[in-house]
């Protein structure tokens, strides 16, 4: 397609009027608005269509060519936004969260299409690395050290004319984690060591409390305590490479069966991916109450007792890949299946709802075992409720669990979408800001995807 007639299908389905309500003026006195802001969110998605990652390029290309300006519907009255235009209207979409409500409209509309139904759901998380910085590095500290190296004698004097980068907010001072020496100790002396940990514990942020202490948290406590800075982050790869990065990691719920971003949200790199999860899984029902979920999946990453039970706690089934801290007991598989006296392993049979009960069979191998008439217990049953971490419908290990968990993939496909053609690679913002920047890359990539089905559609009903 032309870019005119692409980017008219696209913005055909994008409803800024909400938006353009909370950014217009609470009163009619005042200065006069200059600004075209619906024009500019249209040139940011189309910036991210285009693969432009500077602002700067966004304002150059506006003023040299006027083809780009009607793609991003800028009228010949309009003035041209500068740098700074910019930079103020994505705090203001930050503060008000005005792109995830344009995101969230979106994911319900395409509901309501039957372009999606939410049935199956991965969760995943990837890198997306800090332009500014790199491990860690501030950009002033390296300015720094160039000045003294090229000139000795007056780096005392620079530094001090070059502020630090957080003055406005002091660093609060962590409550320190008590230790304790080893030895028996009297009853008094446990209470007392007891309150002081229960206190420890109280005063910690959500997110470093420990994954079973952010479950008494709400959605909104989570997402406001999340930290958003940029961190870096060590992390093996799926080759069990060590591989480093310093920035940020983007943590999305997408649907598998037809790979849209139901929810995305940009934390430091340093996060755990289970605390992300337990965001996201807490948000899903309170944003998309319509959607029935019937399983969750995940790589070994997610494999945490509370990440179950959260999953568990909206109607829904994980399929997760299991971590073998120990060896599973007696007459039990690595899949947590039953296994008969000469070792053969019980076949799953079918699951019964009522009772959230999984039922295995002999296998056809027991039909010559010696204890098959007298010792051999022909049927296992066995509740999830037992071990949410180790029995899920379908079983482990049965082919129903491994065809489902193939569809995990589709999260992998997504972020290779996102990073080569809708610039989630890296980020060229800071903080929260950088969060405004992942969610352009979401809202271009569910946007482009819905005008498709949407072509696709017409196309199909007018053959």
């Amino acid at each position: 397609m032309r870019p005119e007639d692409k980017y008219g299908h696209i913005f055909e389905y994008l409803n800024l009027a909400p938006v353009m309500h909370a950014l217009s003026k609470p009163s009619r006195l005042g200065r006069p608005e200059v600004l075209n802001y619906s024009a500019m969110i249209y040139s940011l998605l189309i910036a991210k269509i285009e693969g432009i990652e500077f602002v700067s390029s966004i304002v150059k290309r506006l003023r040299s060519s006027e083809e780009f300006r009607i793609q991003c519907r800028f009228t010949g009255s309009d003035r041209i936004p500068s740098e700074a235009s910019y930079s103020r209207l994505n705090l203001v979409l930050q503060q008000k969260g005005l792109l995830e409500q344009v995101q969230d409209r979106l994911v319900k509309a395409a509901h309501a299409e039957g372009f999606l139904a939410g049935t199956h759901i991965a969760v995943d998380s990837s890198a997306v690395e800090a332009w500014d910085c790199q491990y860690g590095e501030s950009a002033a500290k390296r300015r720094a050290a160039r000045r003294e190296k090229s000139h000795p004698d007056s780096s005392t004097q620079q530094l001090e004319l070059d502020p630090p980068l957080s003055v406005s907010e002091p660093a609060l001072s962590k409550p320190q984690k008590p230790v304790y020496g080893r030895g028996n100790c009297t009853a008094q002396e446990k209470e007392r060591r007891h309150r002081e940990r229960e206190a420890y514990e109280a005063s910690l942020e959500p997110f470093d409390k420990k994954i079973e202490g952010m479950l008494s948290y709400t959605y909104d406590e989570l997402f406001k305590a999340l930290p958003r800075q940029a961190s870096l982050c060590s992390k093996k790869n799926s080759k069990g490479k060590l591989t480093s990065w310093y920035g940020y990691k983007a943590n999305v719920l997408v649907d598998t069966d037809s790979q849209y971003v139901l929810s995305g949200v940009l934390s430091s790199a340093h996060l755990n991916d289970q605390r992300m999860a337990v965001l996201l899984l807490k948000g899903l029902p309170l944003k998309f109450p319509m959607l029935k979920v019937k399983h969750v999946l995940g790589d070994k990453g997610y494999d945490s007792k509370p990440v179950y039970e959260l999953v568990r706690s909206i109607k829904a089934y994980p399929i997760i890949d299991i971590i073998h801290h120990t060896t599973p007991s007696e007459g039990m598989n690595l899949d947590y299946g039953p296994v008969c006296k000469e070792g053969h392993t019980y076949r799953y049979d079918s699951f019964d709802r009522k009772y959230e009960t999984l039922r295995y069979t002999c296998p056809s191998s027991c039909k010559e075992c010696p204890f098959a008439d007298s010792d051999c217990q022909k049927v296992f049953k066995v509740r999830i409720e037992t071990d949410v971490r180790k029995h899920t419908y379908p079983a482990r290990g049965s082919e129903s669990f491994k065809k489902l968990y193939k569809k995990r993939t589709a999260v992998e496909r997504v972020f290779a979408y996102l990073k080569e053609y809708f610039g989630l690679k890296r980020t060229r913002h800071r903080g929260v800001r950088a969060n405004v920047d992942f969610q352009l890359s979401m809202l271009a990539y569910n946007l482009t995807k819905f005008a498709l089905d949407k072509l696709n559609k017409r196309m199909v009903q007018a053959a």
